[in-house]
Parts: C-alpha cells; structure tokens; sequence
C-alpha cells in the first residue's frame, strides 16, 4: 500500500491538503479531482514508483535541466528535484485564477504606462508619490517612452498560494524576468513519456504550446515594417546565470537565436547580431538579464551584459525589448501591498484575486507591529527573490529575531513582512509512501496587443523539507507537473 491516511495526516497539522479530506471515513477520504490518480498509485508498486522517480532525475540530468545557485562556485550546476505525483486543479478552479490574472496583469499594465507618463494615480493619492520616486525599481529614462503597443509587461508570472478550498491568494508580482516556464514544459514531457496510461485516464490541457505562443506573442507586439516577420532573440548574461538552462530551452524551442550582450552591433541605423554571414538585423529582444546591466552606457556603467547604447535604440524605436525596461516596478514588494488599489483605480472592479495582508515597514506604524509580533511573521526583503534575505518567525531562532530586528530598525524601508500562511499541501513520494508538502504555484501570463493568453498550467513549487515553508530551488524545494482537467 503506498499511502496510508493516518500516517500522511500524522503530524498533526490543519494545513488544507489538495488530495486528501482529514474528514470521513477512510474511503472517502481523496477529493474528487485526484480519485483517478490515488487509484492508479494504489496498483503501483512502491519500488518501481521510487524507480521511475530517479529516472526523472536521469532525464532531467542527460538532457541539462539545472540551475546555478548564486554565491557558489562557478558552473556549480545542481538538479531541481521533480516529485512524480503531479498537481491537479479542476476547470473551474482554473476558471478562477484566470479571470484574476487577467485582471490582475492588465491593471499593472496601465500603472506602469501612467507611472512612466503623467502619474495620474500619485496626483489622485492612492499611491504615495515616495514609494514610486525613490524606489529602487523606478527608472526615470522610462519617463515618456511610449513601449510598442504601450505594453510593458510581454511575460509575467504571478506566484499564488493556497490556504483553503476555495481560497487563492497573491503571494508575488513577477513582471521584470519571471523564470521557470522550462521547468513546467520539461515536468510535463517527462510525466508523459514516465507514465503515459495517466494520461489516456484524465483530460489535462495542454502546456507545450507555450514557446509558439510566447514567439507569436512577441510579433504582435512589433508594429514596424507590417507584413515581414521580425526577427527575435533571447539575451542571455551567459552560462552562468541561474537560469542559463531556460534561455537556451525557449530560444531553442522558439526556433531564434540566443545571444549575450557581445553578439550585438549597431547596423543600418538599428540593432543588429553578429552571425558567420555578417551583421543580422534584430527586431525584438527577449532580454533576460535585468534593466541595470542593459546599457552601460544608460544604467549600470559596471556591467556589460547588455549593449553600449541598446536603450538609445530602444527609445527611438530601433527595437523592441521584452520585458520593458522599468517594468519591474511593479513586482516590487512594498507596490504589492497596493495592487489591490491599483486594480479598483484603473478597472473600475474589485480585485478578483486577493493580496496578503501586508506590513510596509517604511510606515512607523506597521514597523512598530513587526517588531512586536515579529515571532509570528515572515519578513522580506522589498527587492528580495529566491527566498533569500527573509525570515520566517516561527521557525527562527532567538538570535535570528534579535539580529532581524536590529537590520528592520536601521533600514526599515527595505523591508515588509506578511503573516505566516498555512500554504496547501500536496503529496510527494518520499521513501515510505507519500507525505504532505507545502507549494506555491506559478502561471505565465503573456501580453500582445491581441490579448492576453495564459497557459492553462504553471510551475508548482514544492518544499521538500517536511514542515518548511520555502518552495525556491535555492532553498532546496523541487517542482511538480501541475495539470488543469476538466471537472
């Protein structure tokens, strides 16, 4: 038997498991959406299921599905750790979270083209005008470049947790670089060529469109030259980068060419990349690398990733950049806490997917709550990823809480802090059966003057440390296939 119900649910929590009901008897215990999968586990045997599973990790391996990890050695490469028993949301719960990014997505658009034109929400007060000028995120060379099509977030990935049945909240805007598209791709190509009869047993949407639709997403957006295709590439910082993997993957399933900051030329009065047959003109760059190593010559002078002078081009409409530069403004944690305003003030709704409660510790009055209640908070860094910078309370030592304290009271607006979620919990096969692991979930949301489309799926992130509330790679989580299937 590969799962026993008392023994997953022994560790006492009350976190809502996505398979599992603690309530009724033993048979009625796997929600509906996941009654096929827990019957198919059933007829597994345990030895051969922990077999296939490092079998993922063998695929993952031959084919180069890694991640360099920040801080150590260079080309240090590790595997991100895939569970084999997939997520499974319903249609309708999927319905949900559609609607709400939609909404949330194209909000955020129209903040960041009135933030970069005539500020329009700071003058009406919903916004304080500090949070957006002196935020780091804030680039004042955006101030009246019009982006093609006035689209300034082409991708987008929004983290959302689980608490209950029918809750889903927010937990985080990524508009500048959102990453971890392959990993959903490659966890679905891998779960079809494991376990294909799962796949004749259940309708699950489709993923695997997904480089064509972020390719014709990206043309839609470049309005010159009508009637010619334009030519893409992917700007990668190079082999280094954490996620050097996924560059190479979607350039590669787009079909264009991956290029670093080097490989780029003036030419003909635009942009152009250096090939064996001489200078090629480039139209729209789908740039990985972040807006302070763009242009040395505009930003960052002590990086050169990008290209000298590739914002001049960009503002003069020589080329197209995917993301826009600036756009992570509006990823930027402290803005968070406001999206919910944001969307009423441009849309006129109420926000179909809700936010966190949010601690904004630039506010004398929130910091005082933070310190007094810091035990039961997780704090972040405003411009922090990867789960790093943060802490969690309840699981912090003393002295951990004394030093955060101390960082909180010299540079309180560096930080923010949320109440610490009872995240969904989903199973993962570990050497006994299955166990409960907390996750998160990320959507990809792309953006053309055609519309918004998006993927019907995402990466779910799953804490692979019993009891831990970090998902990132980083920070030793893995991911799941996440299927959408109709109810």
């Amino acid at each position: 038997m590969l799962h026993n119900s008392d023994a997953y649910f022994s560790t006492g929590s009350d976190y809502f498991d996505e398979m599992f009901n603690r309530s009724g008897h033993d048979g009625a215990r796997t929600r509906a959406p996941y009654q096929i999968l827990s019957d198919w586990l059933e007829g597994q045997d345990p030895r051969q299921l922990q077999n296939e599973a490092k079998r993922a990790q063998d695929i993952f391996r031959s084919i180069g599905v890694t991640f360099n990890v920040y801080g150590e050695s260079a080309g240090q490469e590790r595997l991100i750790p895939f569970d084999v028993v997939p997520r499974i949301l319903t249609g309708t719960e999927w319905k949900k979270l559609e609607v709400g990014l939609r909404q949330r997505v194209a909000a955020l658009n129209s903040f960041l083209y009135d933030i970069y034109h005539t500020q329009e929400i700071i003058r009406a007060g919903v916004i304080p005008a500090s949070l957006v000028l002196d935020n780091k995120a804030f680039t004042p060379q955006m101030m009246g470049v019009d982006p093609p099509n006035n689209i300034y977030t082409h991708v987008a990935g929004v983290d959302i947790v689980r608490t209950e049945q029918d809750k889903f909240f927010v937990l985080e805007d990524n508009l500048r670089v959102p990453s971890g598209v392959s990993y959903m791709l490659e966890n679905r190509e891998t779960m079809m060529q494991m376990f294909p009869e799962l796949f004749e047993k259940y309708r699950i949407r489709r993923v695997e469109r997904y480089p064509y639709d972020l390719y014709q997403s990206l043309c839609e957006c470049f309005t010159q030259n009508a009637g010619d295709t334009p030519t893409v590439s992917v700007l990668t910082p190079g082999i280094y980068n954490s996620a050097y993997f996924e560059h190479a993957f979607l350039a590669d399933q787009m079909g264009v060419e991956l290029i670093e900051g080097s490989d780029l030329v003036f030419h003909e009065g635009g942009v152009a990349q250096r090939t064996t047959q001489g200078p090629q003109k480039v139209d729209i760059i789908y740039r990985r690398i972040d807006d302070e190593f763009l242009d040395p010559l505009n930003f960052s002078s002590d990086g050169m990733l990008g290209m000298p002078g590739l914002f001049d081009a960009y503002r003069a409409g020589k080329v197209m950049l995917a993301n826009a530069p600036g756009a992570g403004l509006a990823d930027d944690k402290a803005i968070y806490s406001y999206v919910p305003d944001i969307i009423r003030f441009y849309t006129g709704e109420e926000p179909k997917l809700g936010n966190i409660k949010t601690w904004r510790c630039s506010d004398k009055s929130h910091l005082a709550f933070v310190l007094e209640n810091i035990e039961n908070l997780v704090v972040k860094e405003v411009h922090g990823s990867g789960g790093y910078g943060m802490l969690i309370g309840p699981a912090a030592s003393k002295r951990e809480i004394n030093n955060f304290k101390r960082k909180l009271k010299n540079n309180p607006a560096k930080y923010i802090a949320q109440p610490t979620l009872a995240l969904s919990t989903v199973p993962v096969l570990v050497q006994r059966g299955l166990a409960p692991r907390h996750v998160d979930f990320r959507p990809f949301v792309l953006v053309s003057p055609k519309g918004i489309r998006i993927t019907p799926g995402g990466l779910t992130r799953v804490a692979l440390k019993k009891n831990s509330l970090i998902v990132n790679s980083s920070q030793g989580g893995g991911t799941k296939d996440t299927w959408i299937v109709d109810d």
